[in-house]
């Protein structure tokens, strides 16, 4: 991991752009499904998914294949990038509070007691 902030700044930079190029995603795995397990008839392949709590399944077909297990893999790759930004962040983050210059302590002036007025002399 970089350890200086220019080196951790540019390196997030790239993750930035990297991000910037990615495609169409979606979250999900994709599995293939049967009809009939035993004898694995009747195949099609289901994408299922998690989405705002809710779980989700979906049939996917045949000519939509490639075109799902690229949005799969484009999610895949965001999930890792914005868990690297994260991580690069704090790790910048730390460094800057690091190196910030501690501001000189204001000095006090510390007042001296009077000394209590001495009663009068009484004739």
């Amino acid at each position: 991991m970089p350890t200086t902030i220019s080196a951790l700044e540019k390196k997030i930079a790239t993750i930035q752009q990297e991000l910037a190029t990615l495609g169409p995603m979606r979250p999900g795995n994709l599995g293939m499904q049967y009809r009939d397990r035993k004898e694995k008839l009747g195949g099609f392949w289901q994408i299922s998914y998690t989405h705002k709590m809710r779980s989700r399944s979906e049939y996917v077909k045949p000519e939509h294949l490639e075109a799902v297990k690229q949005e799969l893999a484009n999610f895949a790759t965001f999930r890792k990038l914005t868990e690297q930004w994260i991580e690069l962040g704090l790790e910048l983050s730390r460094l800057k509070r690091q190196s910030a210059k501690p501001k000189p302590e204001k000095t006090r002036k510390i007042r001296q007691r009077a000394e209590p007025d001495k009663e009068p002399e009484r004739d």
